[in-house]
C-alpha cells in the first residue's frame, strides 16, 4: 500500500529535475529523448529511433562495442515508464508497418497530427506548382538556403 500525502509536485517542476538529470547522465539523457520520441511518434523501428537519439545526443551516444544491450536496457526502462503511467508500448512486425506503437493511441500524437494539419493549410498551390517547374539544381540551392538558415537559428548538436 503506496501512502500519499498531499498533491503530487507540479509536472513542470519534475520536468525540470529530469532535464537537469538528462544533462548530466546520457544514460537518462538517451531514456527522455526515447520516450519522447515514442510519444509523438509511432512506427518507428531500432534504427531509425538509435538515428533520431543520435540527432540529438551525438553519434555513439549508445556505445560503441555493446550498442545493442544498452538500447534493449534503455527500450526495457521506457517501457516500464510508460506501463507505470498506464500505456503499453508494443512491437509490430507486419511488413511494412512495423516498429513501436503505443497500444490504443493513433500513429502520431495528436500534437503532431495538428501542427502537420496547419502546415498543410498553409500551402499555397501556387507555390507549388511554382516549386515542380524548377531545374533540380534550383530545388537543391534553395535546399541548401533553406538548411543554412535552419542551422543558423538552431545549432546542431555536436555529434
Amino acid at each position: 500500500m503506496k501512502l500519499q500525502f498531499g498533491p503530487r509536485p507540479a509536472p513542470e517542476a519534475v520536468a525540470a529535475l529530469l532535464a537537469d538529470a538528462a544533462a548530466r547522465d546520457l544514460v537518462t539523457a538517451r531514456r527522455a529523448a526515447l520516450l519522447e520520441i515514442l510519444w509523438r511518434q509511432r512506427g518507428l523501428a531500432r534504427p531509425a529511433l538509435i538515428r533520431m537519439v543520435e540527432a540529438r545526443l551525438g553519434r555513439g551516444c549508445f556505445g560503441q562495442h555493446a550498442w545493442e544491450d544498452t538500447f534493449q536496457r534503455d527500450m526495457q526502462a521506457v517501457k516500464r515508464a510508460l506501463r507505470a503511467a498506464g500505456h503499453q508500448l508494443a512491437y509490430r512486425r507486419t511488413k511494412g508497418n512495423e516498429g513501436y506503437y503505443l497500444r490504443g493511441e493513433p500513429r502520431l500524437h495528436p500534437q503532431v497530427q495538428a501542427a502537420i494539419r496547419g502546415a498543410l493549410a498553409e500551402l499555397d498551390p501556387r507555390q507549388v506548382a511554382a516549386y515542380t517547374r524548377l531545374q533540380p539544381a534550383q530545388r537543391f540551392q534553395q535546399g541548401a538556403h533553406l538548411s543554412t538558415l535552419i542551422h543558423q537559428i538552431r545549432p546542431v548538436v555536436p555529434a
